[in-house]
């Protein structure tokens, strides 16, 4: 991978590091250019072994020795300094480095859960680092795969993969189709859909955990509005966590960890 300092803000091969902090752009140019960004090296070493390739690092001089020990032969390492890579990007980056990688194409539903036990399906939800989160926890508490719709944010959004610790690497996903397909897909391949609502007819976490189902898939909503009915209508049975305190709900992070950790005792 060719080593290349380059000393001005303006240089066109520093495109893909550019406005990272600007949400809305990022969110249509990464996909459409099929590209995410890899920041730090945990992250970019987990990309890796995942078996994703890099096209360019943005890399700072007292960094350079670690981009190099983790990339091959594909794209360029462009040096900078700081201030260029704080004026490119729109932030301190002092994470080490940034990749641009390219994006893998999307396993079909069918493949991502054909033996899946367990599988995290996330509903719109907005808020990277709550995907992120999610992610996380899917990695460590026995989750098998992860499925988002299509308005759920981009796992691989720069911000979704610094909060996953590089796991939305390890765990397989993809995404659904709208409910009206993706019910009947799910149903096919097994899975008991749990709701995590709240509602009168809702079995305890507990109780649901109790019951044994061979497979199932956690369908968990966004933020401040919850699941859609659609998901409900969908779901074959609504679950909730008991609460104290006069509390009635978790942020869908923090729920997600919850559910996982009791759904998946028998499966870690």
């Amino acid at each position: 991978m060719p080593v290349i300092p380059l000393d001005t803000v303006d240089d066109p091969r520093l495109t893909d590091y550019r406005d990272l902090t600007d949400v809305s752009l990022r969110r249509v140019s990464e996909p459409a250019g099929g590209l995410y960004i890899a920041e730090s090296s945990k992250v970019l070493a987990r990309a890796l072994s995942a078996g994703h390739r890099p096209r360019s690092v943005l890399v700072q001089e007292k960094f350079l020795a670690d981009a190099l020990s983790l990339v091959g032969d594909d794209g360029e390492i462009y040096v900078v300094s700081a201030e260029i890579a704080e004026q490119v990007t729109g932030y301190t980056v002092h994470r080490g480095l940034l990749a641009s990688m390219h994006r893998p194409a999307l396993a079909s539903v069918e493949e991502v859960v054909r033996d899946a036990r367990l599988v995290v399906v996330l509903e719109d939800i907005v808020d990277h680092t709550n995907i992120g989160a999610a992610f996380r926890s899917a990695a460590a508490l026995g989750a098998d795969a992860v499925l988002v719709t299509p308005r759920c944010a981009d796992p691989l959004y720069r911000r979704s993969v610094r909060v996953s610790m590089g796991t939305v690497f390890q765990v397989p996903w993809t995404r659904l189709p709208e409910w009206s397909e993706a019910t009947p897909l799910l149903h096919d391949a097994g899975l008991h859909l749990a709701a995590l609502a709240l509602s009168d007819d809702a079995v305890t976490l507990d109780d649901f955990s109790a019951a044994g189902h061979e497979r199932v898939a956690l369908l968990l909503g966004a933020e401040g509005d919850g699941l859609s009915r659609r998901a409900l209508e969908a779901a074959d049975t609504v679950v909730t966590i008991p609460m104290a305190g006069g509390v009635d709900s978790l942020n869908v992070a923090a729920a997600s960890a919850v559910a996982l950790w009791e759904l998946g005792r028998g499966r870690r």
